[in-house]
């Protein structure tokens, strides 16, 4: 059974037992999340399609642990100016374990 989730402006496919990194979560480490925006879920009868969400699915998961993204370059110029910008930035991320779908 899968099913795909929305969060953080992003979608996610997920099955019982992954671990994914999503957009960071207000939440603690090893704190419970659900998952109420269900966009479809898939079994072996057949896929359930939301308009625009599943009524009354949900996905549980719990919370691993909040980080930070590796450092990336950011690096604006202008040429034949003489005007450069460098800034670095880690995006911040939430690494959830899903545990349950509940259909």
């Amino acid at each position: 059974m899968y099913a795909i989730i929305e969060t953080g402006g992003k979608q996610y496919k997920v099955e019982a037992g992954d671990v994914i990194y999503i957009e960071k979560l207000d939440v603690e480490a090893d704190a419970e999340v659900t998952f109420d925006k269900v966009i479809a879920v898939g079994s072996d009868d057949g896929i359930k399609v939301g308009a625009p969400y599943v009524e009354g699915a949900s996905v549980s998961a719990k919370a691993v642990k909040n980080g930070k993204a590796k450092k990336i370059v950011v690096f604006t110029y202008k040429p034949k100016k003489n005007a450069k910008r460098k800034k670095g930035h880690r995006q911040p991320y939430t690494k959830v374990e899903i545990s349950a779908i509940n259909a």
